[in-house]
């Protein structure tokens, strides 16, 4: 399987610099092309179809490698995916995210303060709001890296970069605080609703 990376029309965002943009797209590109050239090598130490003991280790620190840069490419798109020009502050009452966040959380309030409280944790990483996909309940997420942290079979619902490369030419490091303001600017809130599970299947049918 090989990958291409997706083009966003993203120029023009409230607080978050073409310039900034243009750095991010350039990095989610390498993530593609590293998952391409994981995915080739892995194949081709299969090729034979066996693992013998001297390709062991190789194998081991491939697969490992492969995790960081696929989740990289994948956690990118989702981010650049629930950004659009001229986004609400919000999801508008009575939506189906709003809808949802309710039920989980009560009120929309607490839903957004967690997290904002989550994206603004010490390190380096994701802040994402996931939903289980069993019953539709709505969690909010940090992710180590790329590939920690994940509740397995969650679905990303929305998904916010905070690593320093995503805001660091438009605000201080210690202005975090700031650039979260900003994405929830930017936030495509029709995106957001498409992943929700209820929503996905509507579609499908």
């Amino acid at each position: 399987m090989r990958y291409n990376a997706r083009h966003f029309d993203l120029s023009g965002l409230k607080g978050i610099s073409d310039a900034t943009l243009e750095q991010h797209f350039k990095l989610y590109e390498g993530y593609v092309t590293q998952t391409n050239a994981l995915s080739a090598k892995l194949a081709e130490l299969l090729e034979d179809g066996r693992v013998d003991e001297k390709r062991a280790l190789e194998f081991s620190e491939l697969k490992r490698r492969l995790g960081f840069e696929y989740n990289g490419m994948v956690l990118h798109e989702h981010y650049f995916g629930n950004l659009r020009k001229h986004g609400d502050r919000a999801p508008g009452r009575g939506s189906s995210f709003r809808e949802s966040v309710d039920a989980s959380w009560g009120s929309y309030q607490k839903w957004e303060a967690d997290f904002m409280a989550v994206g603004k944790m010490r390190g380096v990483g994701w802040a994402v709001c996931c939903q289980d996909p069993t019953n539709g309940h709505l969690c909010n997420q940090w992710i180590d890296l790329h590939e920690s942290g994940h509740i397995a079979g969650f679905v990303p619902i929305l998904v916010m970069d905070v690593w320093e490369h995503a805001f660091i030419l438009d605000y201080a490091a210690k202005d975090r605080p700031k650039y979260i303001e900003a994405f929830f600017s930017n936030v495509d809130w029709r995106a957001v609703e498409s992943r929700l599970a209820g929503r996905r299947h509507a579609a499908a049918a």
